[in-house]
């Protein structure tokens, strides 16, 4: 089961030196952590470099910035897969010391950075949602809030016209028996629609 975190979580190393100042945190995407990793160098006007490793789905990334190639990004983005994360950014604030590490030694750093910052955070488990949609007539629309409520799935938005929309998302493995309780209590009256068109329509 994937996880993500619930808090920034820091570690600091100094290695020859040089000092590692790891944070690993919750992050959507690309966009948000290069405004995280802007910030960090703006904190940080006298680091050598902030080098970091975005897990997110699709839109994963690595950067070294300026580190010999492969030896900070992907390390620490190899640990965030060992521990199964998934939308968590590592990243890695190094004050170069004057002695060089190697490239191994720079891997190891890294990677230790990230590694010891991960054994202090929280991490939450991703339950995966599913969303779903039903339309009902004005007289059914209470009995369907309270079988939601009771499911404890998230109600999305609700939308009046000729008959009530209700669009809610639940963890998946709860899916099939709210869609099986509003079934039967729906009277025939009940009509599910298709959410991906309806997001799209």
């Amino acid at each position: 089961m994937p996880f993500s975190l619930a808090t920034r979580a820091h570690h600091e190393l100094v290695i020859k030196k040089s000092r590692f100042i790891a944070c690993v945190e919750p992050m959507p995407g690309r966009e948000e952590a290069q405004a995280r990793v802007a910030q960090l160098k703006a904190e940080h006007p006298d680091a050598a470099h902030v080098c970091w490793a975005l897990l997110a789905g699709g839109q994963s990334a690595a950067n070294d910035d300026g580190e010999p190639g492969g030896t900070a990004g992907r390390p620490m983005l190899d640990v965030l897969r060992h521990q199964d994360l998934q939308g968590v950014m590592a990243s890695v604030v190094r004050y170069f010391g004057g002695v060089k590490l190697g490239a191994g030694g720079l891997m190891r750093a890294y990677t230790d950075a990230v590694a010891q910052a991960l054994l202090t955070a929280e991490k939450i488990p991703l339950i995966k949602k599913t969303e779903l949609a039903c339309s009902v007539p004005y007289a059914l629309e209470g009995l369907v809030r309270r079988e939601v409520e009771l499911a404890h799935a998230q109600l999305l938005s609700v939308a009046h016209g000729s008959v009530v929309t209700l669009r809610f998302a639940l963890p998946e493995s709860q899916a099939a028996a709210l869609v099986q309780r509003l079934g039967d209590s729906g009277q025939g009256k009940l009509a599910w629609v298709d959410t991906d068109n309806a997001e799209h329509a």
